[in-house]
């Protein structure tokens, strides 16, 4: 399938590094980090050290929890990551007016709303020309996506599946009265994404003018509780009642007994076919203006799915069900030529996973947290690594290496000390060593966790998969970025030929 290579692969044609940092781990001064001026002195470090790849985590806005993984729509900006900074700079927000302090998510509702009251009563012809615009070129999900956060916000949050019977079905007339009563609400959050967009569009501007490629994630499932069921039920397999018929999560392995059961809505493949895929390729033309490289999170479910009956409390009973996704992508990309994608194919990935991430030529994952306790068959370890693919030393749902490294059982760590040679040297050691590691493989591009390039604990991890509370939290602070920890980029970058 030579006539639909990845665009990846141009990029792919030089070493890279790139930094994998989700934008709520920024500093801010007003609680979680934003698109404010610390995501350009971000960019700024990348370019410095020779960085290239500013990697981070959908940016979809979340659900009570936080999770990326589980957002209110797959075309929508989080809100939350709108820079404060910004909307002072244009005149549009008085702190001073607002009366909830810093660091909570009211705080930033609140400035948000102020913003829009003062954009309403006194921004130019020119700014109200570009939002009209914007709204305009955006309606084929903004609409939806508007009407749908306004009713959950007059129905108290409570997911679509429990509103009143006529908003749940998508009454025809019940919809026209909610788009006219709720009229002040929905031009809000229409607001809000005309903003989200705007910034975001300056921060990867500002990026690409200093030689750094935006790295964005698509999670292959998409929340029951979000626009996109909402408003194309027919895409989704679900009863009358509006609730799944089955669910999506992955089969018992080593790492749980019971499966994992994520939970989400598995799609209605024929009625995806039926209309080429149109709900996908609206997907991915979001996603081509955020994004220059984007990884699809669970990429072996173009291939199967693990099918769950709704019924079942966990993954343990349920089957493999093949589904199109060679010709899904075969569709996106002859209509999006431009289309960089990267495939998350990790765990268990049979041999026509692979087969279809090749003819794809869709680079593949590597994570050397994964590489070491077994034999020297394992994909992970440096010697089996691919030119077309992407090392990490760990990913979000991974400790940080360091606070790994101290977990380490005997058998791992006298591995890592054999194959890296790594006897007498103290845990810090041993993680500038997997760095090292990652840098010195042939994958053409080598992802860094900011916690790893900081050289922190356990202490600082992102995710623990399995477990709804205290994640997605952490921020870093400039300070910890040593100057030695500058000079120590630069130069491995440098030594194993990944400066941009």
């Amino acid at each position: 399938m030579k006539e639909a290579l990845n665009l990846a692969e141009s990029y792919f044609e030089q070493r890279r590094a790139g930094v994998l940092l989700h934008p709520t781990s920024l500093p801010s001064v007003y609680g979680s980090g934003d698109m404010g001026h610390d995501a350009y002195r971000f960019v700024e470090f990348l370019q410095e050290c020779g960085f290239s790849v500013w990697q981070m985590l959908p940016l979809g806005p979340t659900h009570e929890d936080g999770s990326p993984y589980q957002s209110l729509s797959v075309h929508a900006g989080n809100p939350l990551l709108i820079s404060i900074d910004w909307l002072i700079d244009k005149g549009w927000l008085n702190l001073q007016k607002i009366s909830v302090a810093p660091g909570s998510n009211e705080f930033r509702r609140q400035c948000l709303l102020s913003a829009f009251e003062v954009f309403n009563k006194e921004a130019t012809t020119e700014w109200k020309k570009r939002q009209a615009d914007f709204c305009l070129q955006e309606e084929y999900w903004l609409t939806d996506y508007a009407l749908f956060m306004a009713i959950k916000h007059e129905q108290y949050g409570k997911p679509w599946m429990q509103w009143p019977k006529a908003l749940k079905f998508r009454d025809k007339r019940s919809i026209n009265l909610a788009s006219k009563t709720l009229a002040p609400d929905i031009a809000r959050i229409k607001f809000e994404q005309f903003v989200f967009f705007t910034q975001w569009h300056e921060i990867r501007d500002y990026a690409q003018q200093r030689g750094v490629l935006m790295f964005g994630d698509i999670p292959i499932f998409v929340a029951h509780d979000s626009a996109d069921v909402w408003a194309s039920r027919n895409n989704f397999m679900l009863d009358e009642s509006g609730e799944p018929i089955f669910v999506a999560g992955v089969p018992p392995d080593a790492f749980s007994d019971t499966g994992q059961r994520w939970g989400n809505p598995l799609y209605d493949w024929a009625a995806m076919q039926a209309d080429g895929y149109a709900w996908w390729q609206t997907r991915f033309r979001t996603q081509l203006e955020l994004f220059d490289l984007i990884r699809i999170d669970h990429f072996r479910g173009f291939e199967a799915c693990w099918q769950i009956p709704a019924q079942e409390p966990t993954a343990m009973h349920g089957a493999w069900v093949k589904v199109p996704g060679r010709e899904l992508l075969e569709t996106v990309r002859r209509n999006f030529p431009d289309l960089a994608l990267i495939a998350e194919d990790l765990g268990v990935i049979t041999a026509e996973v692979n087969a279809l991430r090749r003819d794809f030529a869709l680079p593949g994952m590597k994570i050397l947290q994964f590489a070491f306790g077994g034999g020297a068959d394992n994909p992970y370890l440096p010697h089996n690594h691919e030119l077309l693919s992407v090392v990490y030393t760990g990913t979000h749902d991974n400790n940080t290496t360091l606070g790994w490294i101290k977990a380490l059982p005997d058998n791992v760590r006298q591995h890592i000390n054999e194959y890296e040679n790594c006897r007498g040297m103290d845990d810090l050691q041993i993680l500038r060593q997997m760095i090292v590691m990652a840098l010195s493989s042939v994958a053409r591009l080598a992802i860094l966790p900011m916690q790893d390039v900081l050289e922190l604990d356990a202490q600082h991890r992102m995710n623990i998969p399995g477990t709804t509370v205290g994640n997605w939290l952490w921020r870093f602070d400039w300070a910890m970025l040593q100057p030695a920890m500058r000079h120590r980029m630069q130069q491995l970058l440098k030594l194993y030929g990944r400066t941009a």
